[in-house]
């Protein structure tokens, strides 16, 4: 959109005037409210003009993925390499199931994790339950 805003995730829930077309964006310096109006004025005219939702009305909700947003795919880790994270295993790695710490590196496969400094540990993405980034006060 010109803008450095992307959309993240899109949620279409409910039916007829019930429904609602929830709309999560980002950009890498962070997502102001007013990227948010500006969001919900240029796709809320794009989905008026096109029809996309013929004969629903609909409420449309645009917001960012907000300070701890939950991380899934390697786009997603790829975007927050220098921050901190927490991450859920699904079974024990090094003997624990709950890490933290700075993600240093992420690929395809797997993440690099500095748990303490100078101590990088190694997630298989494919062993991790739950990841989400980690606001620091």
């Amino acid at each position: 959109m010109g803008s450095g805003i992307e959309v993240a995730e899109v949620q279409l829930r409910g039916t007829g005037k019930a429904r609602l077309l929830r709309v999560y964006i980002d950009k890498p310096s962070g997502v102001t409210h007013q990227d948010c109006e500006l969001i919900s004025h240029r796709l809320g005219k794009l989905l008026d003009e096109k029809d996309i939702l013929p004969d629903d009305s609909y409420t449309l909700e645009v917001s960012s993925l907000g300070v701890e947003r939950k991380l899934a795919t390697p786009r997603d880790f790829a975007r927050v390499i220098g921050k901190k994270i927490a991450i859920t295993t699904r079974d024990p790695i090094s003997g624990n199931s709950y890490f933290e710490g700075k993600l240093v590196e992420a690929d395809a496969d797997k993440l690099q994790v500095e748990v303490r400094e100078g101590d990088v540990l190694e997630l298989p993405l494919d062993r991790i339950l739950r990841a989400k980034l980690k606001f620091d006060w």
